[in-house]
């Protein structure tokens, strides 16, 4: 694998072919004012910026993965209904 290759072959940006504007603009519309904005910061507190010990089990290691990679999924596809 070269430096600059992805190691995980499932990315976290939605494609233009994954979902469409409709959806992305609807996301958008969530996470946008106070509300959502809380909203989106109280979902990285819980997954993103969460650090399990190592002792953590495997399977509770892979939960909280399957979390971020479902965050970072639904933040991007708000973040493309943005633009």
């Amino acid at each position: 694998m070269s430096a600059g290759e992805n190691p995980w072959p499932w990315g976290t940006e939605p494609r233009a072919d994954d979902a469409d504007d409709t959806l992305a603009r609807a996301a958008a519309r969530v996470f946008s004012g106070a509300d959502g904005e809380k909203l989106a910061r109280y979902l990285r507190a819980l997954t993103l910026e969460r650090a399990l010990g190592p002792d953590a089990p495997v399977a509770q290691l892979r939960h909280l993965e399957g979390q971020r990679q479902l965050v970072r999924h639904i933040l991007a596809l708000a973040e493309r209904g943005r633009a």
